[in-house]
């Protein structure tokens, strides 16, 4: 039904919508695929979909450490630029593994990556300069705004690696699919069996739709499509 990313992304959003594949990857014994209801969308219309690109962060006390043993220890902000120029059309950039102390993203980052053609952003943490992100419309998921800098706080320290947030396991490549009502991650290894099915049920559950509007009880059409 797709031949390249586009043709797929381009499907899935004129079609689907996160609960419903969510819906499909529980059938599939994958129950635990949604991220943090914490993670949300800086503007209710806001919806990202493309590949992740997990970031992994780490916290750490100042923007320099002169002695450290590691020469990210004597790097601002660690790999974080690296990880950031290294974004391709239609990825996400997934950042996770410190704690919520600090923006994890922010305005002169969404220039960036809106110029690389990237998707969005997805932070287990916080953004800033929420105006200019809103005003630049790349779709970013956060825990909300908050000012305070990494600089001195936080360090990336490796990317295109598999990560987890809250025990959802992200892997470089998966789809990441998000909307007001959250952000799920869906395994590379089940988006062909997982989109194809949700397709299916998207439009039983239009059928449905139109069933009830015309007065069916809803007893009546979970029996008759089996969707609810």
């Amino acid at each position: 039904m797709w031949n390249n990313d586009d043709e797929l992304f381009a499907l899935m959003r004129a079609r689907l919508f996160p609960a419903v594949v969510g819906d499909i990857l529980d059938t599939m014994g994958l129950f635990k695929q949604f991220l943090s209801p914490s993670i949300r969308a800086l503007r209710s219309d806001m919806v990202v979909l493309g590949r992740a690109m997990p970031v992994l962060e780490s916290n750490c006390f100042s923007v320099i450490e002169p002695e450290g043993k590691l020469p990210i220890s004597r790097q601002p902000f660690g790999l974080m630029f690296e990880a950031l120029d290294d974004l391709k059309a239609n990825e996400v950039y997934v950042a996770t593994g410190c704690a919520p102390q600090f923006a994890l993203w922010g305005g002169l980052m969404t220039t960036r990556a809106m110029h690389l053609k990237a998707a969005g952003a997805v932070l287990d943490g916080y953004s800033r300069d929420t105006p200019e992100v809103l005003q630049l419309g790349l779709p970013v998921f956060s825990y909300g705004g908050y000012a305070q800098d990494q600089g001195p706080r936080g360090k990336v320290v490796d990317y295109r690696v598999a990560v987890e947030i809250n025990g959802v396991r992200v892997e470089p490549g998966d789809i990441v699919f998000g909307d007001l009502d959250g952000v799920l991650v869906i395994p590379r290894r089940a988006q062909e069996e997982a989109i194809r099915k949700a397709l299916e049920k998207a439009s039983t559950e239009n059928r449905a739709r139109l069933a009830i509007e015309g007065g069916m009880s809803t007893a009546q059409a979970f029996k008759t499509f089996g969707v609810m």
